[in-house]
């Protein structure tokens, strides 16, 4: 009976021993598991860092060309272009303090006057008006030596695109 029960005892250490192996292993499996999820999880990130670097370098590429289809487009829609020096000394006779905005009016309305454009679309017609676009170069322009004092004259470029749209640029070289 002495050898059974030591048998028995043998038996149930054997049992232990390879459990806690077992668990060792078990154990030792889950780190490695978890290690490897961390190592694909960086994997991941560098490839989603690359990718937004890529997808950034070549939003900036098509950024460029659109600038460059844009300019084309600019150029190729313009149907009329002409220079004029619009007098701006009927501004003076106003009070100081509003020569700068008769200067604008006095712009406006030369343009208007110049490039034949309506004035209002007529009631029965669906059209817009024709619409008249200063650019910020040419406000500046009057603007820059305050409301009192607007330049005697100014040279501008007057451009009419195929809406019939008419934007006002300062000539070059002023």
């Amino acid at each position: 009976m002495k050898e059974t029960v030591e048998a028995a005892e043998k038996a149930e250490e054997k049992a232990e021993e390879e459990a806690e192996e077992t668990e060792e292993v078990v154990e030792e499996e889950e780190v490695l598991a978890e290690e490897a999820e961390a190592v694909e999880k960086a994997e991941e990130a560098e490839e989603a860092e690359e990718a937004a670097e890529k997808e950034a370098i070549g939003e900036v590429e098509e950024e460029k060309e659109v600038e460059k289809e844009e300019k084309k487009e600019i150029e190729e829609e313009i149907v009329e272009e002409k220079f004029y020096t619009i007098p701006l000394s009927r501004a003076w006779i106003s009070p100081r303090k509003k020569r700068a905005p008769k200067a604008m009016r006095i712009v406006k309305n030369f343009i208007r006057k110049h490039m034949k454009l309506r004035i209002e679309a007529e009631k029965g017609e669906e059209e817009e008006a024709e619409r008249l676009v200063i650019s910020n170069e040419v406000n500046e322009k009057i603007w820059s030596r305050g409301i009192e004092k607007p330049p005697r004259r100014i040279r501008v470029r007057a451009v009419k695109d195929k809406e019939g749209i008419v934007t006002i640029y300062l000539a070059e070289g002023d």
